[in-house]
């Protein structure tokens, strides 16, 4: 595996704002600096994907390199958000990993029919978030080619 030599943006989406800081402080806890964006809803990452409302700005909304999206969000759930980003012909490259209380097949099969790269059950405990986070890291930052735009 190569060491990892430029900065990567992870996007979480979650109506949990408490699993957001728990995946932040998971992924801060398994090496290398990633920089951590959170929004609360699937209407906000599709503002937040195709800069629109306050998000116009692309500064202030830099293009992730691994989407985690959440399935059960109210308004706009995660599905629509999975469908929207995989029919898009520039956002479809962004690996989505689904990270969600879930454990339905029927959850894990839609998920990956839409275009999911990866299916997690959210763990239960920081350590094994942690493990996870590390693992999702080191998959996709390392040892996985990025298209760079």
């Amino acid at each position: 595996m190569q060491a990892q030599t430029q900065r990567y943006s992870v996007l979480m989406v979650d109506d949990d704002p408490e699993d957001g800081v728990l995946v932040q402080k998971a992924i801060a806890s398994s090496g290398p600096k990633v920089d951590f964006q959170f929004v609360a809803s699937g209407a906000e990452v599709l503002d937040y994907l195709f800069t629109e409302g306050r998000f116009t700005d692309r500064s202030s909304a830099p293009r992730p390199n691994l989407i985690l999206l959440d399935l059960n969000m109210p308004g706009v759930d995660g599905f629509s958000v999975l469908k929207q980003i995989k029919s898009d012909m520039d956002l479809r490259r962004i690996p989505v990993v689904v990270l969600t209380t879930s454990e339905a097949e029927t959850d894990i099969v839609k998920s990956y029919d839409f275009g999911a790269n990866t299916f997690i059950t959210k763990p239960s405990s920081f350590s094994d978030m942690i493990e996870v986070m590390t693992s999702l890291k080191s998959y996709w930052f390392d040892a996985a080619r990025l298209p760079t735009a």
